[in-house]
C-alpha cells in the first residue's frame, strides 16, 4: 500500500488539472519491490516542473529505501542460513559421534588404514605450506627456472649466496623435488589424464546414442495382441509370480503391498509373495496384518517370513523359488519395499515377452517420489536420471543388454533358472543374474516410458552405505566372472562390453582416476609445481561432463556446479568401496539395507482409499482405513527415543577438506586462479560432507 501523501498529491493534480505523477508501489514483507513508476507532467509549466523536480525527489528515495530494505532482506537471511550451518556444525562437533564408531559386527580395519593415509597426507601437506610461506617471505623463487643444463644445481648456487644454510635446505627440497618427485608425479597425472578423456568420450558417446534414440524415435514396441485374445478369457494372460523382498520396511510396508495387490491383472493369473526377512517382531506383525487384509479382499498374497537371514536379498528370492508352487508360473516380477508400481504396470510390461523367446528381462524405469526434498536427493536425481535416460535406454537399445537394476523388472523364470538362480556370492545379486543371463544368450529390453516410483535416501550416512555397497558388489562380481566372460560363448565385441566397459571403465577407472586425480595429484601439484595439471582437465572438460551428465534432468540445471562438487567429493566413498571389493578387504559383504522415511506414504494412502471407497463399503474390514493408518503411523513414534539416530562426523571428507584447502592456499602463492577456485569450493564440499550439513538432518 502506497503511503497517503501520494495519494492527495495525484487527487490535487486530478482537480487541478495540472500534470500528476502516479506512483503504485507494491511491498511484500520482507522483500519490497515497485513495480511501476510512472512520470507526466505538462510542458512550459514552472510550477509543475518544480513539483516534478520534488516529486522525482521523492521516488528516488523510496527506490533507494524499498532496495535497501531488500538487501537487508537478503543480508539478514544470508546470515541466518550462515548461523544455522554455523550452530548444526557445532553440535556434531559436540556430540564427538564419528563414522568410527562402527556397528556391531562391522569391520573398522580398512577404514582405519585409509584414514591413516589421509591424515599423512594432510600433516605433510601443512609443513609443506609452511614451508613454503616462509620461502615466499623470504624472496625465493617458488618455481625453478627452465636452464638446458642443471637447472637444480644452478638454482642451488643462486639461493646459496641469498640466505645461507636456510637457502640451501630449501634449494636442497627444490632439487628433490624436480628430480626424484615431479617426474612419477607427472607420470601419474598423464595417465589419470588419460583415463579420464576414456571416460568422457564414452559418456560422449552414450549421449549421442540417446540423442540419436530421441531423433529416430527407437524403443521397444511388443507384438500387437488380437482383441480377440485379450477379450477370450483370463486364461490368455500368462501366470505371473509378484515378489516383495523387505527387512524391516515398517515406514513404506503398507502403501507399497497396496500397490502391488491393485495390479490391472487377473487375480487368478498372479501371486503375490511377500518375503520378510525383518528381525523386528512388531514389523513382522504389521505386515502380516497387512497381507491378511488382501487376502480378505480376494487378492491371492502370501506371507513368507524368514528366521535365519542367509544370503540377505539373494538368499530371500532364492528360498522363494524353491517353493512348489512356483513351477506353474511363467514370470517373476520383482518390487523392493519401497516400489509402488502404476496399476498398468504388467499390462504396460508382459506384451515385450510375446513372440520373443529370447528375451529374458524387461526392465522398467524408476522414477522418485522425494526428489526434491533436499539437495542430497536433488543430487542423486541428477545421477540417476542420466543412468535410466542414458546409460540403460543405450544399452538396452543397441546391445540388448545392461545391468538389472534390482527392482521394477520382470524375468522369465526359464531365464533364471537357465542362469543359475539367484547367487549369495556378492552383495550385487541383481547384476550377478544379468551377467551370467547374459552370457547365456539372454536379451534385455529396457521400457524408458513405463515408470515405478520409488524413494531417494535423505540423509547422507544412508546413501553412503548405498553407494558402498553399489561399488564394492560390482569388483566382487569382476573377480569371480571374469573366467567366465573369457569361456562364454558370446561374440568378441560383446565380451570387450563386458570386461572394458561394464566393469573396468565404469565400475573400475570411473572412481579411481576421480579420487586419484582430483583429490590426490591436484593438491599435490600445488606443493610440486613441477608437474602440472593443465586447466582444462580441472574446469572445462569437468565442466562439460557435468553438463552432459544434467542434460536428462534439466530442472536440476541451477545445481550443476554443487553436482559436480558433490560427485568428486563422493568419490572418497566410491574409491575405497571399489578397492575393498576388488580386495576382499574390510566391509566388501556389508548390507546395510537402506534407510526409507515412508514419505510418500501418506498421500498414497489417501489416494487408494479413495479410490476403492465403494468396495470398501461392501467389504467390511477388507482394507486399511485412515484411522488405522494414522494408529500405525503412530506406532514407531513409541520407540523414537530408544531407536533415536545422531548425525555423524566424517573423518575422511574432514582430512580431505584439510587437505585441498591447504592446497588452495599454497596455489595462492603461485597466483594459480582457476585451480586455488576448484579446490576452495571442492575443499569447502568435502567440509560440508565430514560435518554431514547436507540431506536429512537428525537431532
Amino acid at each position: 500500500m502506497a503511503p497517503s501523501f501520494w495519494g492527495r498529491e495525484a487527487r490535487l493534480s486530478d482537480g487541478g488539472g495540472g500534470g500528476g505523477t502516479p506512483v503504485v508501489v507494491k511491498m511484500e514483507n520482507p522483500n519490497w519491490s515497485i513495480s511501476e513508476v510512472e512520470q507526466e507532467a505538462v510542458p512550459g509549466s514552472p510550477a509543475a516542473g518544480k513539483a516534478g523536480r520534488g516529486k522525482n525527489a521523492r521516488q528516488i528515495t523510496w527506490v533507494l529505501l524499498l532496495k535497501a530494505h531488500r538487501a537487508a532482506g537478503r543480508l539478514t537471511g544470508a546470515a541466518s542460513a550462515a548461523l544455522a550451518v554455523a550452530a548444526a556444525a557445532r553440535r556434531r562437533v559436540a556430540a564427538g559421534r564419528t563414522d568410527g564408531d562402527a556397528a556391531p559386527g562391522e569391520s573398522t580395519a580398512l577404514r582405519a588404514r585409509f584414514y591413516g593415509c589421509l591424515r599423512l597426507f594432510v600433516v605433510l601437506s601443512m609443513l609443506l605450506l609452511a614451508v613454503e610461506v616462509a620461502a615466499y617471505l623470504q624472496g625465493w623463487h617458488l618455481e625453478m627456472p627452465e636452464m638446458p643444463e642443471m637447472p637444480g644445481q644452478l638454482a642451488m648456487d643462486g639461493l646459496l649466496a641469498v640466505d645461507g644454510l636456510a637457502a640451501a635446505a630449501y634449494a636442497g627440497w627444490m632439487r628433490v623435488r624436480l628430480q626424484y618427485i615431479a617426474p612419477p608425479l607427472q607420470f601419474l597425472t598423464n595417465a589419470c589424464v588419460v583415463l579420464f578423456m576414456i571416460q568422457s568420450v564414452d559418456r560422449l558417446v552414450l549421449c549421442l546414442g540417446c540423442l540419436w534414440i530421441k531423433l529416430r524415435g527407437i524403443k521397444p514396441v511388443p507384438i500387437a495382441a488380437d482383441k480377440d485374445d485379450v477379450e477370450a478369457g483370463d486364461e490368455d494372460f500368462p501366470m505371473v509370480l509378484v515378489q516383495m523382498p523387505m527387512c524391516n520396511e515398517r515406514e513404506v510396508y503398507q502403501q507399497s503391498i497396496g500397490a502391488i495387490c491393485n495390479l490391472d491383472w487377473p487375480r487368478s493369473n498372479f501371486l503375490v509373495q511377500v518375503l520378510d526377512d525383518s528381525d523386528d517382531a512388531t514389523t513382522s506383525a504389521l505386515i502380516k496384518e497387512e497381507v491378511e487384509k488382501w487376502q480378505r479382499e480376494g487378492v491371492r498374497i502370501v506371507y513368507r517370513h524368514r528366521v535365519i537371514r542367509d544370503g540377505y536379498k539373494a538368499g530371500n528370492l532364492k528360498s522363494a523359488m524353491n517353493c512348489s508352487y512356483v513351477k506353474d508360473y511363467e514370470y517373476v516380477v520383482i518390487f523392493d519395499a519401497d516400489f509402488q508400481p502404476q496399476a498398468d504396470f504388467l499390462k504396460r510390461a508382459m506384451p515385450h515377452f510375446k513372440g520373443k523367446d529370447d528375451v529374458g528381462l524387461v526392465q522398467a524405469r524408476w522414477s522418485f517420489v522425494n526428489n526434491d526434498e533436499n539437495l542430497l536427493t536433488r543430487l542423486q536425481n541428477v545421477n540417476l536420471c542420466f543412468h535410466f535416460e542414458v546409460e540403460q535406454q543405450v544399452n538396452g537399445a543397441f546391445l540388448n543388454f545392461f545391468g538389472f537394476n534390482g527392482t521394477a523388472g520382470v524375468w522369465r523364470i526359464k531365464a533364471l533358472e537357465d542362469s543359475g538362480g539367484w547367487m549369495e556370492r556378492t552383495t550385487v545379486e541383481d547384476m550377478d543374474i544379468a551377467v551370467r543371463a547374459h552370457l547365456k544368450g539372454w536379451k534385455f529390453l529396457y521400457l524408458n516410458d513405463v515408470e515405478c516410483q520409488c524413494e531417494l535416501p535423505e540423509s547422507y550416512e544412508a546413501y553412503r552405505k548405498q553407494q558402498h555397497r553399489w561399488h564394492s558388489g560390482p569388483m566382487q562380481l569382476f573377480r569371480l566372472c571374469f573366467v567366465d566372460i573369457i569361456k562364454s560363448k558370446i561374440g568378441f565385441w560383446k565380451k570387450c562390453n563386458l570386461i572394458f566397459l561394464f566393469f573396468l571403465l565404469r565400475k573400475l577407472i570411473l572412481p579411481f582416476y576421480s579420487f586419484t586425480l582430483f583429490c590426490v595429484i591436484l593438491p599435490m601439484t600445488m606443493f610440486v609445481p613441477e608437474a602440472e595439471l593443465p586447466a582444462w582437465v580441472v574446469c572445462y572438460i569437468p565442466a562439460a561432463m557435468s553438463i552432459m551428465s544434467i542434460l536428462p534432468s534439466p530442472k536440476s540445471f541451477p545445481f550443476i556446479v554443487p553436482y559436480l562438487l558433490f560427485e568428486n567429493t563422493m568419490s572418497v566413498t566410491k574409491f575405497n568401496a571399489m578397492i575393498s571389493g576388488l580386495f576382499q578387504l574390510g566391509s566388501a559383504y556389508e548390507w546395510v539395507v537402506t534407510k526409507k522415511s515412508g514419505r510418500s506414504s501418506e498421500g498414497d494412502l489417501v489416494a487408494l482409499v479413495e479410490k476403492h471407497t465403494v468396495q470398501q463399503q461392501q467389504r467390511v474390514g477388507s482394507a486399511p482405513d485412515l484411522a488405522g493408518l494414522a494408529k500405525d503411523s503412530s506406532l514407531p513414534k513409541k520407540d523414537a527415543k530408544k531407536k533415536q539416530k545422531h548425525n555423524r562426523i566424517y573423518r575422511k571428507e574432514l582430512a580431505l577438506s584439510f587437505l585441498l584447502l591447504t592446497a588452495a592456499a599454497r596455489s595462492v602463492l603461485s597466483a594459480q586462479g582457476i585451480h586455488f577456485y576448484f579446490l576452495l569450493f571442492q575443499g569447502v564440499s568435502f567440509l560440508v560432507m565430514g560435518l554431514d550439513l547436507i540431506g536429512e538432518q537428525v537431532e
